[in-house]
């Protein structure tokens, strides 16, 4: 199982500190997500942890976020969209160059049946923010675990594919896979299924290195370029 994560300089974290303790809870590998700059993976030869090349497109719309796609596609192993507005969670749903769609429910944005097909039918997957369930209180508390049983639904019925993350921000906002399942089980989506949207990171990181070939190296080392399927 994976965790994606923020590290520094988004995050707290160094890259090889949350591959440290990733290891040491369980987890195969960590995604890193870059919102800006690439994090530092110095040290990372000493971890016992697979360590993703990611990137989290944050942009104000799509036309921003289109070209952000573009060009780091050919550069990252895992490609994220944060969405949050019903424009951006169309739009990432809708491009087959982008793996995942985080956090929806961030702004006012929603997903329906439609987004949900499109997500099958693209091989976008949809993130279930676990954040919100374990570091936000009252009324937000209850409103994001709501839409995320919601959106269990409608994704089970379309059969759409899904990520889990927590999305910690420092190490010790890293929570074991055990720990996570068993919120999973409290607030409804089940332990399985937390497990299972925690595995899909290493999934999706598993398949792009295949398409980048001999071009992977290691996290930020590459040959080549990105060849896309046609």
């Amino acid at each position: 199982m994976y965790e994606a994560v923020h590290a520094h300089p988004d995050g707290d974290s160094t890259a090889a500190r949350f591959a440290e303790t990733a290891a040491r809870q369980g987890y195969d590998g960590v995604v890193v997500r870059a919102d800006d700059a690439r994090p530092d993976y110095e040290g990372l030869e000493e971890a016992d942890c697979d360590v993703v090349d990611g990137v989290e497109i944050v942009a104000d719309g799509p036309d921003r976020a289109s070209g952000a796609v573009g060009n780091f596609r050919p550069d990252r192993t895992v490609v994220v969209v944060r969405g949050g507005t019903n424009q951006l969670n169309r739009f990432a749903v809708e491009q087959d160059r982008v793996d995942v769609l985080s956090r929806p429910f961030a702004g006012d944005g929603d997903v329906n049946h439609v987004l949900a097909k499109a997500a099958k039918r693209n091989g976008v997957r949809i993130e279930f923010d676990l954040a919100p369930a374990l570091r936000a209180t009252g009324g937000h508390r209850v409103r994001h675990l709501d839409d995320l049983r919601k959106l269990k639904r409608i994704l089970d019925h379309y059969e759409t594919p899904y990520v889990v993350s927590a999305n910690p921000r420092s190490h010790l906002e890293l929570r074991a896979p055990r720990e996570l399942a068993a919120v999973g089980e409290e607030i409804g989506l089940g332990a399985e299924w937390v497990r299972g949207g925690l595995a899909e990171w290493g999934r999706v990181a598993a398949r792009n290195r295949e398409r980048l070939s001999e071009s992977f190296i290691a996290p930020g080392v590459k040959r080549g370029r990105y060849e896309e399927d046609d």
